[in-house]
Parts: C-alpha cells; structure tokens; sequence
C-alpha cells in the first residue's frame, strides 16, 4: 500500500489559491460596504474641491485703483497688482482720491525717494513699501518653495497617510477580533494556514488603500490642470510618485502589526488596549510634518524612520533637500523592517488566534 504527499508545487499553489481567496473577501466586503463608497466619494470631491478653490483664489487676486501722473506712472505700473491711472496734475489726481474712485495718488515729491504718496485716511502699506527705499538684502539660504504652499503640501501629505493608514488598518483589527469572537477564525484555520490568511488580509486592504492612494493622486492631478497650476504639478510629480511607493511598504508594515495586535484580544471592545501604540506611531508623522515642515533636521529624521518615511522623504523630495541617493536608502531601511515586522506579526498572529478569553501577553504571543 503506498501513500502520496502533494508536491511543494502544488503546495504553494494551494497557499496562493487561499492568499487571493482571502484578498478578495476582504476587498468585496469593503466594495459592497455604502459606508466606505460614500465616505470615499466625500473625500474625493472634498480634495478636488479644495485643490480647484485654492488656485481660483490664487488667481483671482483684487487689483488696487492707483492714480499717478506721467513722471510717476513707470514706477507706478511696475508695482504688481495694482492699477493705474494717469492724471494730469495733482489738483486731478487730489478729485480721484476725493471721490473714492482711486486708493492712493503717487506725485512726484521732493523727499528722499522722489514720490509722494497722497491718501484720504490711510496710505497702503504695499504702496508704501514699494516705493520707499530699503537696504540691499542678501539672503545666505533662499527658500526653495513658497512657504504657505509647502506648510499645505505637508499637511496634504500628513493627513492622506494617517487617514489611509488608520482606516484600513483598523479594518483589519476589526475583521480579526471579529472572527475570532464569533468563532469563524476556527472554520478558516481547518482550511488553511494562518499565515495565509493573515497575508491574505493584509494584501486586500493594500489594494484598499493604494486605490485609495492613487484615486487621490488622479483627483490632484486633475484639479492642478484644471486651475492651470501646471509648475506646481510638475514640481508635486515626483515626490507623489515616491508617497505612493513609500506608502505601499509602509502600509503592509502597519498592517501586519495591526493585525498582530488584535490577535492578542478576542473582544471588539478590548481592541484599543493593543493597538493605541500603533496609532500613535501613525499619528506622529501627521503632527511631526506640520510642526517641523520647515525644519530640515526634523525632516531628515523623519525620512529614515520606518513609520514616518513615506511622509519625511515626500516632504523632503517637494522642497529639494533630498539627495538623489536617499529616497533609495530610506527605501532599503524600510524594506528590511518590513520584513521584520511581517516575521514577528505571522509569529504572534499564530501563536494568538486560536487563544480566546482574556488577552493574550506580548511575551507569550512570542514564545508560545
């Protein structure tokens, strides 16, 4: 009598047979959910709207009425926004002023900067400034980008990367307490492994969350060409692309965790006591980004580390303080604590799934 043992082809045919299986339960779930589409619609237009509002209201700039003769009206006219009439003395240019038909005149004068300045109340200050004469400024480290638009670009890449990460991954602490509490984890592990099923999990909600990612990135890109902000596309390309990439890894960084973390509880109310830490770890780059977004060692800390790389690095890539050499060695950094974090998951993902009652200890998670 002779037995036969299915081959290790067949094996991991079967492991990835089971691995898609889950994915795919996972993503259905999620699709089917009215919740998650409309929550997700609301986000879209929410960006699209934000990115086409922003650059109308950057367009539409109001001009200031100025009146000013023909000796002034070259210095005048140099002035952005600002226009310009020409008067043919100051008696005229007095009657405009007069008549709140124009904010200011600009007369030639006799004092130090060649012009006088003739208002009803107030002069404006940007008037003022343009006019007057000011020291020669030389600036030993010129900002590289306008700072409202980097303080914005920091709290865009910020608040995508928490709220990405934080809904999904709590998704999937979700959906392991909730099979273990209602038992169906135990009909699962009859057919397969728990490891394909955690890698399962984690490679649906990763396909979750980078359509997420990309769908965003589409609305962005569509909202810049919209409002004819192309320099500012060209200049976001690249480090968006390089979001996505670090996202990715970080992503399946965090899910494992997630996922190992709920493992260790078997109730839905029991799931914050294990996975606080790990929010905090995703809430850290939010605020660090904002806080220090002009800050060049805080960033450069920031890129290194696993956690807040694929918002440090992006951030960096933007502004132009990134080597071309970093964002590949960041990269290789958080490879490799990928990878440790998916080994120590899977360890505690099996050494807890089957234990219910009361929590499962870190330490006995591990050496179980």
């Amino acid at each position: 009598m002779s037995t036969s043992t299915p081959s290790t082809g067949a094996g991991n045919q079967i492991s990835r047979n089971g691995i898609w299986l889950v994915a795919e339960r996972e993503i259905g779930s999620k699709l089917r959910s009215k919740a998650f589409l409309i929550s997700t619609g609301i986000l879209l237009v929410l960006a699209l709207a934000g990115i086409i509002l922003g650059g109308f209201a950057s367009k539409n700039t109001e001009t200031m009425p100025v009146a000013a003769t023909s000796q002034t009206l070259a210095a005048v006219s140099a002035i952005p926004g600002v226009e310009v009439t020409e008067v043919a003395d100051q008696a005229a240019a007095e009657k405009l002023v007069r008549d709140d038909k124009v904010d200011a005149a600009v007369l030639p004068g006799d004092g130090p900067s060649g012009y006088t300045i003739i208002a009803l109340e107030d002069a404006p200050g940007s008037i003022v400034s343009a006019l007057s004469i000011s020291p020669e400024v030389v600036i030993l480290e010129p900002a590289t980008t306008n700072p409202l638009l980097r303080y914005f670009i920091a709290i865009a890449f910020g608040l995508v990367f928490m709220m990405a990460a934080a809904t999904f991954g709590g998704t999937i602490a979700q959906s392991v307490v909730e099979e273990k509490q209602t038992r169906v984890v135990e009909v699962l592990l009859s057919a397969i492994p728990a490891r394909t099923l955690l890698a399962g999990k984690v490679i649906g909600n990763t396909v979750l969350a980078m359509g997420q990612i990309l769908a965003l990135a589409a609305v962005a890109t569509i909202g810049l060409i919209v409002t004819g902000q192309r320099e500012v596309l060209t200049t976001l390309g690249a480090p968006i692309i390089w979001f996505a990439v670090f996202f990715l890894f970080g992503f399946i960084l965090l899910a494992a965790m997630f996922a190992a973390a709920a493992s260790m509880v078997s109730r839905q109310e029991d799931i914050g006591s294990t996975t606080t830490p790990i929010t905090m770890l995703i809430m850290a780059p939010y605020i660090l980004v904002i806080v220090f977004n002009d800050n060049p060692l805080v960033l450069t800390i920031m890129s290194y580390v696993p956690f807040s790389a694929p918002v440090g690095m992006p951030m960096r890539l933007f502004v132009g303080e990134a080597q071309w050499w970093e964002p590949l060695l960041s990269l290789v950094i958080l490879l490799a604590s990928c990878v440790a974090a998916i080994v120590i998951g899977a360890k505690i993902y099996e050494n807890s799934l089957l234990r219910m009652g009361s929590r499962v200890k870190l330490k006995d998670a591990l050496r179980a």
